[in-house]
């Protein structure tokens, strides 16, 4: 797996404000949502495109557009909602799916509860979203679950990494040449003894819609 710790200095102010424990939700939202199209501006570096020529008030003039199909971002909920409105803003003629995971607290792994997603996916490129790369067992899943419905080229973007997830997938996804990049702001220190980033920015989920 490649991974890319944005480097940039907005990124890590953007972070430091969503770290923040005095952060209140509608902040969190929007700063998250900023986040996430710096972090999606680094992450489609590869996106797929056709060339095509067009013509300006002044000669015609060589230039791209999105190869079809068009990307499809897929948030992991209920989390990765809060980051889909920066996905699409940079790629507003991408497909939506979603992936309903949750992570089991006393198992530490990764549950499926729904999908909206195509059949088929052949030949897609699809960007995950979702806020944490902790255990690694939630992501680990949701790209194994796309890989088998048929993408070919997966990209993750995760607010936050710790490395023992970094190391699961990496374990996970050794020796199978499948395309997987993973896109984060920061890549924190380690997980404490109940699975939580440290020091990280608390649950979330929590941190952009409440606790429910």
């Amino acid at each position: 797996m490649e991974t890319l710790v944005v480097d940039h200095p907005l990124v890590a102010h953007k972070l430091t404000v969503l770290r923040d424990v005095n952060t209140d939700s509608p902040t969190f939202r929007r700063l998250a949502d900023e986040l996430v199209t710096l972090l999606a501006y680094e992450a489609t570096r590869q996106v797929r495109t056709t060339d095509v020529t067009v013509n300006t008030p002044v000669a015609p003039a060589r230039g791209v557009r999105l190869a079809q199909p068009y990307p499809l971002v897929v948030p992991i909920l209920r989390a990765g909602l809060g980051m889909l409105d920066g996905m699409t803003r940079l790629l507003p003629t991408a497909e939506v799916g979603f992936l309903g995971m949750i992570r089991n607290e006393s198992t530490l792994k990764a549950e499926t509860y729904a999908t909206r997603l195509p059949d088929d996916l052949s030949g897609r490129q699809v960007y995950v979203v979702d806020p944490m790369l902790a255990t690694g067992g939630t992501l680990a899943a949701a790209i194994e679950f796309l890989f088998e419905r048929g993408a070919d080229d997966v990209t993750a973007l995760c607010l936050l990494a710790a490395p023992e997830g970094i190391a699961y997938m990496d374990e996970v996804f050794a020796g199978t040449g499948r395309p997987i990049r993973l896109v984060t702001a920061a890549l924190d220190e380690r997980l404490n003894e109940h699975g939580y980033i440290v020091p990280g920015l608390g649950d979330a989920g929590d941190r952009l819609y409440g606790v429910v």
